[in-house]
């Protein structure tokens, strides 16, 4: 009789098989919650993080106070779970999202759809930096304070002079707002576009 042979022998059929569910199982739910939880883990591994913070309604609000008079197409630069996009198309804009995380892209065009503005309100999964901003009028970023220097060189390359931009939670550090609604988290700064 060889070892293996007297090991197997010591251990019931029925427990090696009830072990190897139990490890499967909990292997699979492992695997699966990583799958799910890597897109929502995933910015802080960059070198500027953009982690996914839904707005509040406040802020919302404030948005659509700052495009107040606006029109032509909007673009929402990390559009998390898509409230600024669709409260934007539910006002009258043709309004697109880019957002790197695959769920909440998923999640925002169930929600375009439920809402019947999937004609008004389009998600893309993409890198905001690699987003040509030229075809847009309207421009809202949610951004982080290390983010937005960066972001303005990207603006100043790429929008026209008549673009309003809307900066959420953090301003430009080296542009004056035209205008500032709100206060605390909900602030946002309104900026008429002109070059530097």
């Amino acid at each position: 009789m060889e070892l293996n042979d007297s090991i197997e022998e010591g251990i019931p059929r029925r427990f090696s098989k009830a072990g190897l569910f139990l490890v499967s199982l909990t292997g699979g739910a492992a695997v699966a919650l990583s799958v799910v939880c890597l897109p929502f883990v995933s910015p802080a591994l960059r070198r500027v993080c953009l982690p996914y913070v839904p707005a509040t309604g406040t802020q919302v609000s404030n948005v659509l106070m700052a495009l107040s008079g606006r029109q032509g197409r909007l673009v929402d630069l990390g559009s998390g779970d898509g409230r600024i996009v669709l409260s934007a198309a539910q006002a009258g804009f043709s309004a697109d999202g880019i957002e790197l995380n695959p769920w909440l892209v998923g999640y925002s065009r169930l929600q375009a759809y439920r809402l019947g503005l999937r004609s008004k309100a389009n998600f893309y999964r993409q890198d905001l930096w690699k987003t040509n901003l030229a075809p847009y009028h309207n421009v809202v970023i949610f951004g982080v304070q290390e983010m937005m220097p960066e972001l303005e060189e990207k603006l100043i390359q790429e929008l026209r002079e008549d673009t309003c931009v809307i900066a959420c939670r953090f301003p430009f550090p080296s542009r004056t707002p035209d205008s500032v609604l709100g206060s605390g988290i909900d602030t946002v700064w309104k900026y008429n576009w002109k070059p530097s």
